[in-house]
């Protein structure tokens, strides 16, 4: 950080160094030294209200003016609680091939960028939402000419529908019709291993029992 970033005067005894999967107990805001174990309750230690989370893979740096648009936009009224979250890759990612699991973001991505922005407005309350919905959006097209393409890749556990759903209630007698519509969102999660998926989808669950807006889509017509 010295080296690379001298302006921020970060010292030594403002970091803390801990493994990837530590990193996720602090983020969670659970106390410093508790056990990884609290990861398996799968609930985080803060309140979580209405939100709406948008991801992005980048391959080359951002320019400087570029990354001032974008932190500019956190600065918008409208917003409240907007953050931008970078995830560093590298290390033992870049190692594994990215066909070896579904997980495909491997070597050639510097980072994971994450578009949030969450709310308490009264539940129900529409014109509040759009609001938000409305900024995270026009933060995402405005990355557009700085991220991934060919698929303009995303973080599964990042869900956003924005992408594209399964037509769950249309017409699901065309094989080809579902997985071509699903191919849409598949390969922005797992590019060429969603395909990979719908062969296993069709050996575990042929007749797509365990369905949801973005489900993996089996072979065989149903």
């Amino acid at each position: 950080m010295e080296k690379e970033f001298p302006e921020l005067g970060l010292q030594r005894q403002e970091c803390t160094e801990m493994s990837w999967v530590e990193s996720f107990v602090y983020h969670n805001e659970f106390r410093d030294g508790e056990s990884l174990d609290v990861l398996l309750t799968r609930k985080p230690n803060f309140h979580v209200g209405s939100f709406k989370a948008k991801s992005d893979y980048i391959e080359e740096p951002i320019p400087e003016d570029a990354l001032e648009g974008m932190l500019g936009m956190l600065y918008e009224e409208a917003v409240g609680r907007g953050w931008i979250a970078l995830y560093p890759s590298g290390g033992k990612l870049n190692e594994i091939s990215e066909s070896s699991i579904p997980f495909p973001h491997r070597a050639g991505n510097l980072y994971n960028v994450r578009y949030y922005v969450d709310w308490d407005e009264e539940a129900g309350n529409i014109t509040a939402s759009k609001i938000h919905m409305s900024w995270i959006r026009k933060l995402y097209d405005y990355m557009t000419p700085y991220v991934s393409k060919n698929p303009r890749a995303t973080y599964f556990n990042f869900r956003d529908l924005d992408i594209g759903v399964d037509n769950i209630e249309g017409d699901t007698t065309s094989t080809f019709n579902n997985i071509a519509q699903a191919s849409t969102w598949g390969t922005k999660y797992f590019k060429n291993n969603f395909y990979k998926l719908v062969h296993v989808k069709t050996r575990v669950d042929p007749t797509n029992f365990f369905t949801d807006e973005q489900s993996i889509p089996p072979l065989l017509s149903h």
